[in-house]
C-alpha cells in the first residue's frame, strides 16, 4: 500500500505541477494583455505592469487549484492505465477502497496547501497588487455603490465616503450623528480622514453643523479626532472583492455588517466558500479515479483529458454562478457555497459505482 501511494503521489504531483504551470502562464498572459491597456497612466510603466501580474498569480493558483488537481490527476491516471500499470496493481489485489484511501492521502497535503494559499498568501498579494496599480496610476478608489458614494452604519452614526486612497485614508467624508431616538444631532464634513490606531481617526478640513434647541450652529476646524469602529481592515474590502479576501477578514467584516443590521449574504457565502473550497481537492481526486478505466474506443488520453477540462471549468464557473444567485436570492450561504462540491461528489460516487459494475 505504501508503494502504491508513493508511486501514485509522484506521478500525480508531477502532472498537477505541469497543469498548474500551463494554466498560470495562460492566465498571466491574459492579465498582461489586459493591463497593457492601462499602461501609461501616471507612472504605470511596464515594470509595474509585470509586478502587478506577478502579484496576482497566487490568487489564480488558489482559484484554479481544484481544476488543476482534476486535470493533472486524470492525466496521470490515464497514462498509467494506458501503460497497464493500474491493471497490474488491481490484478495484484489492490481494491477500489485501497485506491480511494491512497488518493485521499495524496490529496491531504494539497488540501492544506490550498487553504494556506487562500488564507495567508493570495489575499495580501491581491491587496498589494491593487494598491501598487492605484499608486502608480496616481488614482483613488471611487466608491460606486451609490452615486453619492458608499454609506456605512456605525452604531448611531451614518457615514458617507466618496473615495478611498490606496493607503485606506478617506476623502470627502460626511458623518451624520443621531441621538437614541434617531433625531439628527450633527453633521460633520471632512476633506480628509487618516487612521491613527485603536479605532481613532484624524479628520482634517472639518466643517461641523450641530442642531441644538436654539438652532443650527456651524463650526470650522483644521483637524479633530474621531472615534469609530471602522478600521483599515474593513475599508480594505473596497480594494479587494470578497472572493479574494481571507476567511478571517470575511468573518470580521460580516460581524461588523451584522452588528449594524446590514446585508451579509454575499460575504457569508464568500466566507463559507473559503472554508469549503480546499476540500474540493478531495472531490476532484475521487472524480479522477473512474477515468483510470482506460478504453481506446472511448476517446483515449486526449478524450479523457478534454472531459476533465470541461468538468473542471464547469465546477469553477457554475460554482460562481451558484454563489451569485445565492447572494441575489438570499439563499442559505452554506448551501450556496457547497452546492457544487456536493454535486461533484455525487457524480464521482456514481461514476465509481458504474466503473466497478462494469
Amino acid at each position: 500500500m505504501r508503494l502504491l501511494t508513493r508511486y501514485l503521489s509522484r506521478e500525480i504531483y508531477f502532472s498537477v505541477a505541469l497543469v498548474f504551470a500551463a494554466l498560470i502562464m495562460l492566465f498571466a498572459l491574459l492579465d498582461l494583455i489586459n493591463e497593457l491597456n492601462s499602461m501609461g497612466r501616471g507612472d504605470y510603466r511596464l515594470g509595474y505592469v509585470l509586478l502587478f501580474v506577478v502579484l496576482t498569480i497566487p490568487g489564480h493558483v488558489y482559484e484554479l487549484f481544484p481544476v488543476a488537481v482534476l486535470i493533472g490527476t486524470i492525466f496521470a491516471m490515464v497514462q498509467m492505465a494506458a501503460n497497464s500499470e493500474l491493471t497490474v496493481y488491481r490484478s495484484s489485489g489492490v481494491s477500489l477502497k485501497q485506491m480511494i484511501r491512497a488518493l485521499l492521502r495524496i490529496a491531504a497535503p494539497l488540501v492544506v496547501m490550498c487553504f494556506l494559499i487562500g488564507e495567508f498568501i493570495a489575499p495580501p498579494s491581491e491587496r498589494m497588487a491593487q494598491q501598487l496599480r492605484l499608486k502608480a496610476q496616481n488614482a483613488q478608489v471611487s466608491l460606486k455603490e451609490f452615486r453619492s458614494g458608499v454609506w456605512v452604519k456605525d452604531e448611531r452614526s451614518f457615514i458617507n465616503v466618496k473615495s478611498v486612497l490606496p493607503d485606506t485614508s478617506l476623502l470627502d467624508v460626511s458623518i451624520y450623528e443621531f441621538d437614541e431616538r434617531y433625531h439628527l444631532r450633527s453633521i460633520i464634513v471632512a476633506e480628509h480622514a487618516e487612521y491613527l490606531e485603536e479605532s481613532r481617526w484624524r479628520l482634517e478640513g472639518i466643517r461641523e453643523t450641530r442642531f441644538e434647541k436654539q438652532g443650527a450652529v456651524t463650526d470650522n476646524r483644521p483637524q479633530a479626532e474621531w472615534r469609530s469602529s471602522l478600521n483599515p481592515d474593513i475599508l480594505s474590502v473596497l480594494l479587494v472583492v470578497p472572493e479574494q479576501m481571507s476567511a478571517w477578514h470575511l468573518f470580521q467584516y460580516t460581524a461588523h455588517l451584522r452588528e449594524n443590521h446590514q446585508k451579509t449574504v454575499r460575504y457569508e457565502i464568500a466566507m463559507w466558500n473559503k472554508l469549503v473550497y480546499p476540500f474540493a481537492v478531495l472531490v476532484m481526486m475521487l472524480l479522477a479515479l473512474p477515468f483510470s478505466a482506460y478504453q481506446r474506443r472511448e476517446g483515449g488520453i486526449s478524450g479523457k483529458i478534454f472531459m476533465g477540462i470541461v468538468l473542471g471549468l464547469s465546477f469553477h464557473f457554475i460554482g460562481r454562478l451558484f454563489a451569485n444567485m445565492g447572494a441575489l436570492n438570499d439563499w442559505s450561504p452554506v448551501l450556496s457555497a457547497t452546492a457544487m462540491s456536493w454535486l461533484f461528489l455525487g457524480l464521482a460516487m456514481w461514476m465509481l459505482w458504474r466503473t466497478e459494475r462494469r
